[in-house]
């Protein structure tokens, strides 16, 4: 049994466990939303969960944030204007903002406290918040998209906590409906899409409300995350246009650093599991 030296999140439903070593508890508050924790580890730098939930730590953010960023970013032709939905930590905004060619990134989170968090112990992540092209709201991401004019908006990254509480509402076809009817001709929404070993049936609710919505071309992309349960996880992305490949040759010659992401990552991220093919075709 671990002690009180570890911080444990709980799987019941699959049996399983993750822990980090902890050296001390820097913060903890319930916000008007939700209850927000940060820990410093022996291993993994400092670490967020939220309700429970780990949600960032420093050593492996990386994984995630570039992966909800590069792939969506490179499939687009020709991406100008993008929004974040959630991502309060502000790593996937620094991320988007490393591709010269994008002219506005709004990041929409609820809650506010998680980015003021972030400033604070993740200040790595935040380092582009003062981009001119940048801009942070903290508002309902759900209202925001349907109130916003069509054809206003090239991609739409969901980088979004589980499918419970505040993030309940991302996760249904009036949602996406919304989402269809505000992007651009070749727009495209991408999803953090929980793990294909443990939450298939996440995975399937979500590509039939993606459908349901309009959306006709899916496309998951997969990744490893130790910190997420089972350590495996995946995006999905909803375009209006065919997903038919994506600019290798810009991905290759892309000219800012990445640390997990590159061109070859971005082809292998599209293999399907054998069992995922069978559930989706």
């Amino acid at each position: 049994m671990l002690d009180d030296q570890w911080f444990s999140e709980a799987v019941p439903s699959d049996g399983s466990a993750f822990s980090l070593k902890i050296k001390r508890k820097l913060h903890e508050e319930q916000s008007e939303f939700q209850f927000l924790e940060i820990y410093e580890t022996e291993h993994f730098g400092n670490l967020m969960v939220i309700d429970g939930c780990t949600m960032v730590s420093t050593r492996d953010n990386f994984f995630y944030h570039e992966m909800m960023s590069h792939p969506v970013l490179f499939t687009h032709p020709n991406p100008k204007k993008v929004w974040i939905i959630g991502g309060g930590d502000c790593g996937t905004l620094k991320e988007v903002l490393k591709h010269p060619g994008v002219e506005q990134a709004v990041q929409i989170d609820i809650d506010e406290r998680v980015t003021r968090l972030a400033e604070i112990y993740f200040p790595e992540l935040c380092e582009s918040n003062g981009d001119p092209r940048a801009e942070l709201k903290f508002i309902d991401g759900i209202k925001w998209v349907k109130d916003a004019a069509p054809n206003s908006v090239d991609i739409i990254i969901v980088d979004s906590t589980d499918p419970v509480g505040p993030a309940e509402g991302l996760f249904c076809a009036e949602f996406y409906r919304d989402c269809f009817n505000c992007l651009t001709e070749n727009g495209i929404v991408i999803q953090q899409s929980e793990s294909a070993l443990f939450h298939m049936k996440i995975l399937a609710e979500m590509r039939g409300e993606m459908q349901a919505a309009g959306f006709k071309n899916l496309q998951t992309v997969f990744f490893p995350q130790c910190l997420y349960p089972s350590g495996w996880w995946s995006a999905t992305l909803a375009s209006k246009a065919e997903l038919t490949g994506f600019r290798e040759q810009d991905a290759l010659n892309k000219g800012f650093d990445t640390v997990y992401y590159n061109s070859d990552i971005h082809k292998a991220s599209l293999a399907k599991p054998e069992f995922f093919k069978k559930a989706f075709g």
